[in-house]
């Protein structure tokens, strides 16, 4: 590290101001500070200096994610092997080469067309690199189908991070979450992308592992089946596990769990917002299971079964919690995370075209957000002139 140190120190005035690779200074100050915490201090006034900067934040949510994302990718190969038939002739590696292999190309397409933009748009503000991506970079590609084509992904990354984060000012500016605009992009876009029996399961041998399946073939999600009313193909367990078809990412509850516990450890994600969207979800699930619609076989799933299908764990976990776009005074995120895990299910029961409604709850309340915390903090504004006028 400290041979790397000296070559970057070596190589630093190159890009400062007057040096012929000057042009490109906020790539190289991306990459130093993403290596290295700045050791630059203020030059005025006083401030409080913590080594845990925002790139730091950033890197401990990608590294939660990856038991989520470790656990998706064996997932693709066991659903390929699987619909093959061939789940006891495989072993381990060969079931989670496969899935690597499907998945990685997806990362690295997210992370091109999202970076590359941020780089571009840095060089021409002249400023620092934003580092919200880093978590945004590996989120798409959890959030989405194994079937989405590459093309379809980078287009749809394009416009989220064109037009729901560096039009509103970049990092820390943004009104939503800029995975589920991307997620939000491709479902109202490319539907057939997003839905359908056929997205869920690789269907392509890949460098000689996995197997071609047949045309045609589909396998449909938990919801999907609930959603058309027919009976559910797989156990609770294997929905609490993860060995079910589904977006990458969010199948296992066990990793996602995983994730959770490293995000709660590290202080990054609020456990109010967390724990208060899961208290939405059962509530509204229990009481959909009170006064199920006739013939509404989602309204019928078990309350706690609404909580370990489609993205539920996901989006309560990874999205909800996102300090940028979510409710910021400690009273309000209970506020907000209870009305997203309400109306999740309440989107999931009541539109059939749309069984999985963690994303639109998600982003109908980073939306109203600032108005929670406006409420919180004029009630106790009130609440403290009251006890003035009282003294």
């Amino acid at each position: 590290m400290n041979a790397l140190r000296k070559y970057l120190d070596k190589i630093k005035p190159n890009f400062e101001e007057g040096g012929k690779l000057h042009a490109f200074r906020s790539v190289f100050d991306g990459f130093e500070t993403f290596l290295f915490v700045p050791n630059a201090t203020s030059k005025s006034g006083v401030n409080v200096h913590d080594a845990i900067d925002s790139k730091r934040i950033m890197i401990f949510v990608v590294i939660a994610l990856m038991p989520a994302l470790l656990f998706g990718m064996y997932n693709v190969g066991y659903q390929n092997f699987a619909a093959a038939g061939k789940l006891a002739d495989a072993n381990f590696w060969e079931i989670f080469g496969y899935g690597f292999l499907a998945v990685l190309p997806k990362i690295i397409v997210s992370y091109i067309v999202g970076l590359g933009i941020e780089f571009i748009v840095a060089q021409m503000k002249n400023e620092e690199i934003h580092e919200g991506y880093l978590v945004t970079g590996m989120i798409v590609p959890m959030i989405v189908p194994v079937g989405a084509p590459l093309w379809v992904i980078a287009v749809a990354c394009a416009f989220a991070v064109i037009f729901a984060k560096e039009i509103f000012g970049g990092t820390g500016m943004n009104i939503f979450n800029v995975a589920l605009i991307t997620r939000a992009f491709l479902f109202f876009a490319y539907p057939t992308v997003m839905s359908g029996d056929a997205c869920w399961v690789s269907t392509e041998s890949i460098c000689g592992l996995g197997y071609d399946l047949p045309d045609g073939f589909t396998m449909a999600t938990p919801l999907g089946e609930a959603a058309v009313g027919a009976a559910c193909t797989t156990s609770v367990m294997d929905q609490f596990v993860g060995l079910i078809p589904g977006s990458i990412g969010e199948t296992s509850v066990i990793a996602i769990a995983i994730g959770a516990l490293i995000l709660l450890w590290s202080g990054i994600a609020s456990w109010k917002t967390m724990f208060s969207v899961f208290v939405g979800g059962a509530l509204m699930g229990f009481i959909f299971n009170q006064f199920a619609p006739e013939g509404n076989a989602v309204a019928a799933m078990p309350w706690y079964q609404h909580l370990v299908v489609g993205g539920f764990c996901f989006g309560a976990v990874f999205m909800a919690t996102d300090p940028v776009t979510s409710a910021r005074t400690e009273c309000g995120k209970y506020v907000y995370g209870f009305l997203i895990g309400a109306m999740a299910i309440i989107i999931r029961v009541l539109n059939p075209g749309y069984p999985e409604g963690m994303m639109l709850a998600i982003l109908l309340m980073n939306l109203f957000a600032p108005l929670i915390d406006y409420f919180v903090v004029q009630s106790n504004i009130n609440k403290r002139a009251k006890r003035a006028i009282k003294k």
